[in-house]
């Protein structure tokens, strides 16, 4: 469909352009124009003569073009139409083309030289986004004589050969080079400058240039357009060589590695609209001579370098043209002084962006009182406190871009503008401290809302209705407040576009998959510690979705088939039944603990599901039954908790064919037989380049991709630092689990899985003895093999654990010594044989020297325990159901009996003394029996 719209309007050029009276074409047109008709034929779907040009026929005696002619076509252009360096030769006869346009197509190998010599009219030339990679060897400058504009970015030039080359064009004035990789095989150059005197756009950017900026800059005297971002160079800024650019306009050399101050020399710039130093290493203080003070520039970003010391807007006063600031670094050390504002007058700007982000600021600037066509404010991460700027919102009715994250605003969201704020798509008003209750007419003064993030502050009260008439919401984060009641049915019925959803952690109650829902594109949903109740929704709302967390709440009912989320969070909540075969097919995260699922994980559910997990959690359930064999088909997995649920029969040793697995908990279940010696084989840490990042999901990437496209044309018209950058969540979903370690119940999150493993037994019915080959875990950080009916030795070669922290072998029937070899285990810090038959002395030295007698007790044949005042705090561990009843049997029964009839006696006599003395208390009693007995 593009080509034919494309063939539609050459034809209607042509036509135009025609001469009046000849009707002949030459034989040279004739042939050149038949081959541009028998390329675009094969471009069309249906490339039949009556579709194609069907006049261009070929015939020498028919006139081909009819009244068409082309000798007076100056501008074409075939973007886009996979033209290749062959098809360049059917153009040949378009003498008067001036502007040639043929970027998005497969020109590859050297620059067209040959080609394009035939057109000596040419002024501008696009060949971007193409696979050209040499430079000519030749280029003969009287064929390019009238060439002004060059555009070459997006291709594979490795070689500053071509700058040399086409800067050498008599009439260039304009040349884009970007996205090439000029600077793989060299540095830019001083040589590399001497041909471009005349240049007036260099725009250099993205070529992996490193080394220093040429001293001999301030040769291209004429330069109005300097880019030479993000790129390696490094060292400081070429001084003088910079400053003699009296005609620069642009200077962007952000996104580099460079030093050193901003020289004082920029003031001299008279002509400079934009100055983009963002992303380098420039320190010092930021001076008011270091400002061009001239009345053109428009645009300064100077952020995120490691500027430091005062800085006061006072000193851009002046600049009456000035639209865009860009303040701010990493490291908070650049202070904003808002003191003496109120005395320096009014500036004579009227901003259109102001990003005052990372730095130490105790107040909003007082000179945005004044501002009236603010588009784009980005004021966080800075140390604001007192009332929230509402102001900026009554004041700038264009507003479209409001960010306050992270600050200490306080107070609530009053006075809140009366009138509707439809240019507003993004509000983020996060980590501060505001409380009070949601405006009622939110959704109302900001209909055309896209990302509204509220999160971690202290609103209470219900999420108010209006926020139904936001129904171009794409992100609603209200997570991490006080917020309660019922969700209002104009949220689930209208915000039907809504992709991410964020309620996790507030008091919500009741039914979130009422009658009414109707946000069928979700793709995140997080519904986290409420207090929701009900049933999941059976129908295919799922098929989008990346993240759903339902978890800590109150639902009930069976999990339905299709949830196909990579991240799925139901633990702690009523959810019965068995868990589903159908589903789980993109799940990396799953973790439906804490539940009552009962039944056998059937091996329809492992060879259908869960083939991308990586952590599957069903601890404490009431699952039961082997362990398949198919369990070997999880690939991909890394932690596996099945603690504490019924499971039986032997552990199966397809677990040993999980080579990347870092934490396994198969405790409190009935497993019986030995341990497999293959679990030597399994990695539990000892992973190369392992990572847990590509589990934490950004946000981002799983919105709408246009959502924010209106707001493009602001960014490019400074050649700004993208929308999606500035708009890039910090938040990112990092899943965290429990595992028992060090006789305590920890939990591991993020990242801090990399330093985590573990290999949990205990609490089974697991014989024979403990196999030399756990020996090899190198890098296992915990073994807890306790509370079993384990027998014989224990192994010398566990003494190359050598990360192990936490070693727990008690309440076992093991024997022999302990190796004196363990004490070479720098990093233990808890170990534990107690209640077993071991003899022998006790290692006393390093960290043996720290554990307590509980750690031995119950050995009656050690010798050289601990003194009791090393005594340890006793080892915590659940306890199966048969070993509570022994520990029946350690209790005194007489004492038991005689205390509790005791006790009980008088509990009575008390009761029935205070129901006589008091005649109230007597009546409330038999109203309560009284009623007790008919309601039976």
């Amino acid at each position: 469909m593009h080509l034919l719209k494309l063939i539609h309007v050459m034809n209607l050029v042509i036509l135009l352009t025609q001469f009046d009276g000849k009707k002949a074409c030459f034989e040279e047109e004739r042939m050149g124009l038949l081959e541009l008709k028998s390329f675009l034929k094969q471009e069309v779907v249906d490339g039949s003569d009556h579709v194609v040009l069907p006049s261009w026929v070929d015939d020498p005696r028919s006139d081909c073009c009819g009244l068409l002619r082309l000798q007076q076509l100056e501008t074409l252009d075939l973007s886009g139409n996979g033209l290749t360096n062959s098809h360049l030769q059917s153009l040949m006869e378009l003498k008067s083309l001036k502007n040639l346009i043929l970027s998005c197509n497969s020109f590859n190998g050297s620059f067209p030289t040959p080609e394009l010599s035939g057109f000596e009219n040419l002024e501008t030339l696009d060949l971007s986004w193409n696979s050209l990679s040499d430079s000519p060897r030749e280029l003969d400058a009287a064929n390019f004589s009238k060439l002004r504009n060059v555009v070459l970015h997006n291709n594979y030039f490795n070689s500053t050969e071509i700058l040399r080359l086409l800067g050498s064009l008599p009439s260039l004035r304009s040349l884009d080079l970007s996205s090439n990789m000029l600077g793989m095989e060299s540095t830019l150059s001083n040589q590399d400058l001497i041909t471009l005197g005349r240049m007036e756009l260099l725009d250099l950017s993205s070529n992996y240039f490193n080394g220093s900026i040429p001293q001999n800059l301030g040769k291209l005297s004429s330069l109005k357009a300097l880019y030479l971002a993000g790129n390696l160079f490094k060292g400081s800024l070429p001084v003088p060589g910079l400053c003699e650019l009296r005609r620069l306009q642009v200077l962007d050399i952000s996104h580099n590695r460079l030093e050193g101050t901003l020289p004082s020399c920029l003031s001299n710039l008279t002509s400079l609209k934009v100055l983009d130093v963002h992303d380098n290493l420039l320190s010092g203080s930021i001076t008011p001579n270091l400002i061009p003070s001239q009345k053109f520039l428009q645009f300064i970003d100077i952020s995120n370098n490691v500027f430091e010391g005062s800085f006061s807007f006072s000193s851009m006063f002046n600049l009456s043209k000035l639209e865009v600031i860009v303040l701010g670094g990493t490291k908070n050390k650049l202070q904003i002084d808002n003191d003496n504002q109120a005395g320096n007058g009014i500036p004579l700007f009227q901003l259109k962006v102001l990003q005052i982000s990372n730095c130490s600021m105790k107040s909003a600037p007082l000179f945005l009182l004044n501002q009236h066509r603010l588009i784009w404010v980005d004021i966080s991460h800075n140390k604001l406190s007192g009332a929230i700027p509402s102001w900026l919102l009554q004041n700038n009715t264009d507003l479209k871009f409001l960010n306050l994250r992270n600050n200490s605003f306080t107070g609530k969201l009053d006075p809140f503008p009366q009138h509707p704020l439809s240019s507003m798509v993004h509000m983020d008003a996060s980590y501060n401290h505001i409380d009070g209750h949601l405006p009622k007419d939110l959704g109302i003064v900001l209909p055309n809302l896209q990302y509204l993030n509220l999160s971690c502050n202290f609103f209470k009260g219900e999420l108010p209705s209006s926020v139904g008439a936001m129904r171009k919401l794409l992100l609603l984060d209200l997570s991490f407040n006080n917020l309660s009641g019922k969700l209002p049915n104009e949220l689930v019925k209208n915000c039907t576009v809504l992709g991410v959803l964020m309620l996790n952690n507030n008091n919500f109650r009741g039914d979130f998959f009422s009658t009414h829902f109707n946000l069928i594109n979700l793709r995140a949903l997080e519904l986290g510690n409420n207090e929701f109740t009900g049933g999941l929704m059976t129908k295919e709302f799922y098929a989008k979705m990346r993240i759903f967390d339902f978890s800590n709440n109150k639902m009930t009912g069976k999990i339905p088939n299709g949830i196909d989320a990579k991240v799925l969070l139901l633990q702690n909540n009523y959810f019965e039944g068995q868990i589903p075969c159908e589903g789980f097919f993109n799940a990396q995260v799953v973790d439906i603990s804490h539940n009552f699922l009962s039944g056998q994980i059937h091996s329809c559910l492992i060879s259908k599901a869960f083939s991308n997990v990586e952590l599957l959690n069903l601890r404490d359930n009431r699952l039961s039954g082997n362990i398949p064999a198919e369990i070997s088909f999880f690939p991909s997995l890394r932690v596996l908790l099945l603690g504490n649920n019924r499971f039986n029969g032997l552990i199966p040793r397809q677990l040993c064919q999980f080579r990347d697995i870092s934490i396994m908990d198969l405790s409190n279940n009935f497993f019986s037989g030995s341990i497999p010696s293959c679990l030597s084989n399994v990695s539990f840490g000892n992973y190369f380049s392992y990572s847990w990042g590509n589990l934490m999901f950004s946000y981002w990437n799983i919105r709408h991709e246009d959502g924010y496209s209106d707001l493009y044309p602001l960014v490019q018209l400074y050649d700004f630092t993208s929308f999606r950058d500035n708009v890039k969540l910090e938040d990112q979903y990092v899943f965290n689990i429990d595992f028992v370690t060090k006789n305590n119940l920890l939990s591991f999150r993020g990242n801090i899985l990399n330093y985590m493993s573990g290999l949990d037994l205990s609490c089974n019915n697991l014989t024979g003895a403990i196999p030399q080959s756990l020996g090899k875990l190198f890098s296992i950080r915990a073994l807890n093999l306790s509370h079993n009916h384990l027998t014989g030795h224990i192994p010398v070669s566990l003494s190359n654990l050598s990360q192990i922290e936490s070693l727990d072998f008690s309440y076992n029937n093991l024997s022999g010594r302990i190796p004196s070899e363990l004490v070479d285990l720098n990093f233990l810090a808890v170990f534990s044989v107690a209640h077993n038959n071991l003899s022998g002395r006790i290692p006393d030295k390093r960290q043996f020297a720290r554990f307590g007698i509980n750690s031995y007790k119950g050995n009656p044949f050690l010798n050289g325990l601990p003194s009791e005042k090393n005594r340890t705090k006793p080892v915590e561990i659940p306890l199966t159901s048969d070993e509570t009843e022994e520990k029946w049997y350690d209790i005194d029964r007489t004492f038991f009996i005689s205390s509790f009839v005791a006790t009980y006696g008088v509990f009575l006599l008390t009761f029935g003394a205070l129901l006589y003395i008091n005649p109230y208390w007597r009546r409330r009693w038999f109203r309560f029996i009284e009623n007790f007995i008919y309601s039976s």
